[in-house]
């Protein structure tokens, strides 16, 4: 007797029947992944495992008498004297730090000093010269929105964003009419912490380091006298 040829219906169901048995079979596959990764219980008796972190290296900087250091609210500073004082019967070290512009002396423990810094390297102050000489950047936001981004960025204490400050204020004159009050009160904050730092790393006059500035700016008061 000749072989009954299989019809279209009994090979389609049969495919169907593979690709049944073939997504049961990934299932039962993925569960039992699933199933690996869940962590065990522990018996009452049983510790967790403690895995250590490395801890971050806290900060033993020193600094010496007669230093200069940077606060990011106030500006460089002279480190005046290293003192105790015994608080709640905790003994206690700190730092005595007379900022000059200010007229302010601070006081800084030695176990928080994260917010000092140490003044800049003759290389970053090459490079403040750098951001000086380039083109401010005009923003169109509102200039209240402008005057708070400034000021968080003078009181940053990071010398890079305080030259960006001056040139992006920096009007390239004197004349108080081409300034609004507010404008010229942050630039001239900006430009006096600058120059108080060019002053305590270059070790020049207050007017040599003005004559860089001002010049780094292309202010027209330093042309003219040039010419």
């Amino acid at each position: 007797m000749p072989k009954k040829k299989k019809t279209k219906k009994q090979k389609k169901t049969k495919l169907e029947k593979k690709e049944k048995n073939l997504k049961i079979k990934a299932k039962i596959k993925t569960v039992g992944k699933f199933v690996e990764k869940k962590p065990q219980t522990l018996g009452p008796d049983e510790k967790p495992e403690i895995k250590k972190v490395k801890k971050q290296p806290s900060e033993k900087r020193i600094y010496n008498l007669k230093e200069y250091v940077v606060y990011p609210k106030h500006g460089v500073g002279k480190i005046t004297a290293v003192e105790k004082a015994t608080i709640g019967e905790i003994d206690i070290q700190f730092y005595k730090i007379f900022i000059e512009k200010e007229k302010l002396t601070l006081t800084v423990p030695i176990n928080q000093q994260s917010k000092l810094r140490p003044i800049s390297s003759i290389n970053q102050i090459n490079k403040c010269v750098s951001i000086l000489k380039t083109k401010p950047k005009i923003k169109r936001t509102m200039w209240s929105r402008r005057a708070q981004e400034y000021d968080q960025k003078i009181n940053s204490g990071k010398i890079y964003e305080l030259a960006e400050v001056v040139k992006d204020l920096n009007k390239n004159t004197d004349i108080i009419a081409d300034q609004s009050y507010s404008e010229r009160q942050l630039f001239e904050k900006a430009y006096e912490r600058l120059k108080s730092e060019f002053e305590a790393v270059l070790k020049v006059s207050p007017e040599d380091v003005q004559k860089k500035m001002d010049k780094a700016l292309g202010r027209t008061q330093v042309i003219d006298t040039a010419e």
